[in-house]
């Protein structure tokens, strides 16, 4: 048996033993002269030649980040990868502490803030929408905490002073001991940090937007200050497929009339440099007087519980009728408000007959709040559902205007009139609006003509068939002069050669089959001159798949509609409501409140911009997450009202006495 070559240094072989005890003289090892280094020249690299140390010690971790340089018989000189400074590094004479001290604060180093504390792991969510934590190693640094405070203040919308107060200071150099209170900024710099913040996010926007056709959203609002507002904000879908809002603008703007706004978009998209406007969303209509019917009602109702939405107010005070009646009777202060109101000219109490009317009116005002919930989405498309609600709606009304209820029949002819002011006979929806229902491969043309059958009979729904599909072409046509892609296809020779290549393959099963599918992909195609015609050849996807997700279908299907899915990208991403720019005035309000109502109109606008861009980089599996226990919270919420009803009429039935009753509705 030959002796193992694989024996540790310190170990001898079974051969080795048996020698001799001693040898008279070393025998050397053959050494190939070919294979022997070159000589070192004076400015030979270490790095380049074997170095036999002759002792087993640990390189030192300064040497990643320095390269070793002999300049001469025993004098080196160590040279950062980085920014090229040198320093001695003889063996004897120099240490690595100073390349060590130098490397994490070594400004062109792109490592040196990991490099100047210890690391240690630490769980971060994915981005872009994906599930999960990834572990990424992490390091303490000033820096990093503060630019992680100022966006704390953007995000949960605190005052600037909130980082002198001594509870955060004591809380914050108790999380992180390595940081001192000196290293707390003041509320002056916190602020030139959010002002930072905002200009570099903004050129992230900027460069996101380079190239896109952007749908827009606007809208005007009054502040605290009594200053004007407007919310510019823009949508679009990204080369993912993934739907983007960001708010543009939030700027001041000298009145509300058209004019005034259309010139300062103007002004916004420039400074932007934002050329490619794919339509702009303004909140122009009136409201709706379907509800003057039942106005006081409404009114005495609203004024006892003092609430805003009316859908929600009278949806949870009708179970609370029975309080409120005997409240008028029991209640000294509540009977004493209401009659000095009527008095004076205004509405009493609510009655038994006002609770009925709003009773009436709640089961139809829901379709519009359900309607007004889906549209007003931001983490989902909706230009593709907008026909959904109006089909529903539409039906509704028709119902009620044959209903034998006075009340409800005259709201429903009143709905149906501003209807046809503002719809027609859906000739005056923008026709936009109908190629995004078309492009959900879950309706296509055929959703549309059973729609529009079912509303207005088979003239109408043919005409606005052709219609819809002769705009849809002509916007396909401008697409395939700008975005048609140089698309070669196979020769007759070229697709046997590729056929015959599945010859002998591993599953002859496998390969007929895709085989069959290309021929499927070829028959539905007959007949067809371009991608808008094949696609609306093939048959609709199930509307019973509730998972079903149509960003994802079209990027998984842009490949065999390239053209087409660009269409349906620019198409898809438009809002159907301005709610996108009126929340923008929801965090103006917070951030205005009384007490901050000195900041300034530039600084309002930072604020709010940078919180919107900051909060878009929050994964959406964690905003689902949020969206999910708001609804929850809204059935917990119905659960304790029907056992608040429930229980208030069982003590109303046994209580004679004089006891008397408050009603607190939890908004």
């Amino acid at each position: 048996m030959e002796p193992s070559t694989n024996a540790p240094p310190s170990q001898t072989t079974p051969a080795a033993q048996a020698g001799p005890a001693v040898q008279a003289e070393p025998v050397p090892t053959p050494i190939n002269a070919e294979a022997l280094p070159p000589r070192p020249s004076d400015k030979t690299k270490v790095s380049e030649i074997a170095v036999d140390c002759g002792n087993n010690r640990k390189k030192s971790t300064a040497w990643d980040h320095f390269e070793k340089i002999k300049i001469s018989e025993g004098q080196f000189k160590a040279v950062c990868h980085y920014c090229q400074k040198t320093y001695r590094a003889n063996s004897k004479g120099h240490g690595t502490t100073n390349l060590l001290n130098h490397t994490p604060n070594c400004v062109k180093n792109p490592n040196r803030a990991s490099l100047k504390g210890q690391q240690t792991l630490a769980f971060e969510p994915k981005m872009n929408g994906e599930e999960g934590f990834k572990l990424v190693p992490t390091a303490f640094t000033v820096e990093a905490s503060r630019k992680a405070l100022a966006e704390m203040i953007i995000i949960d919308e605190l005052p600037f002073r909130f980082v002198e107060g001594y509870g955060f200071q004591k809380y914050s150099t108790t999380l992180q001991p390595k940081l001192q209170i000196r290293d707390i900024p003041s509320h002056q710099t916190v602020a030139r940090d959010v002002i930072s913040i905002y200009g570099v996010e903004r050129e992230k926007l900027r460069e996101a937007l380079k190239g896109r056709r952007v749908c827009l959203t606007t809208d005007t609002w009054t502040s605290i200050q009594n200053l004007n507002y407007m919310s510019l904000t823009g949508h679009f879908i990204d080369d993912d497929w993934n739907l983007h809002k960001r708010i543009l603008n939030f700027c001041l703007v000298e009145d509300h009339r058209g004019e005034t706004i259309g010139r300062k978009i103007e002004m916004c998209l420039r400074e932007w440099g934002v050329d490619g406007i794919f339509t702009l969303t303004v909140d122009n209509a009136s409201s709706n007087d379907g509800m003057k019917e039942i106005d006081a009602s409404i009114a005495k109702v609203r004024e006892a519980v003092r609430w805003n939405s009316t859908y929600l107010m009278l949806n949870t005070a009708e179970k609370f009728e029975k309080v409120f009646l005997r409240m008028d009777f029991e209640d000294d202060s509540y009977s004493s408000y209401f009659l000095n109101k009527e008095n004076s000219g205004g509405l009493g109490s609510p009655c038994g007959v006002d609770f009925q009317n709003c009773r009436t009116f709640v089961g139809f005002l829901k379709l519009f709040y359900n309607a007004t919930k889906k549209f007003s989405g931001s983490l989902y498309v909706t230009s593709n559902t907008f026909f959904d609600e109006m089909f529903v709606i539409q039906e509704n009304i028709a119902h009620l205007i044959k209903s034998q209820n006075h009340l409800l029949k005259n709201m429903a002819t009143k709905m149906e009139a501003k209807f046809e002011k503002y719809w027609g006979k859906g000739d005056k929806i923008n026709k936009l609006l109908y190629v995004a229902v078309v492009l959900d491969p879950r309706k296509k043309m055929r959703f549309l003509k059973f729609s529009f059958f079912e509303i207005y009979g088979n003239e109408v729904a043919n005409e606005m068939v052709d219609l819809v599909g002769n705009f849809m072409a002509r916007l396909y046509d401008d697409y395939s002069r700008v975005d048609s892609p140089n698309v070669v296809l196979p020769s007759e020779n070229e697709r046997t050669h590729m056929e015959g290549d599945t010859v002998g393959c591993s599953d002859p099963y496998a390969m007929v089959n895709s085989r069959y599918e290309r021929f499927l992909e070829v028959e539905k195609s007959i007949g067809c001159s371009n991608e808008m015609e094949k696609y609306l050849a093939e048959n609709c996807e199930s509307r019973r798949d509730g998972k079903f997700e149509i960003l994802r279908w079209w990027k998984a299907n842009s490949d065999r509609y390239p053209v087409l899915s660009k269409m349906a990208r620019d198409v898809l991403a438009v809002p159907v409501s301005t709610v996108a720019s009126e929340s923008a005035f929801s965090t103006g309000g917070r951030i205005l409140d009384p007490f901050r109502s000195s900041l300034s109109p530039l600084m309002v606008q930072n604020l709010i911009c940078a919180q919107n861009w900051l909060q878009a980089h929050v994964p959406i599996s964690f905003r689902k997450s949020k969206d999910e226990m708001e609804a929850l919270e809204d059935e917990f919420h119905e659960l304790v009202l029907n056992q608040a009803t429930t229980a208030a009429s069982s003590s109303s039935c046994s209580n004679k006495g004089g006891t008397r009753t408050t009603v607190n509705i939890d908004e």
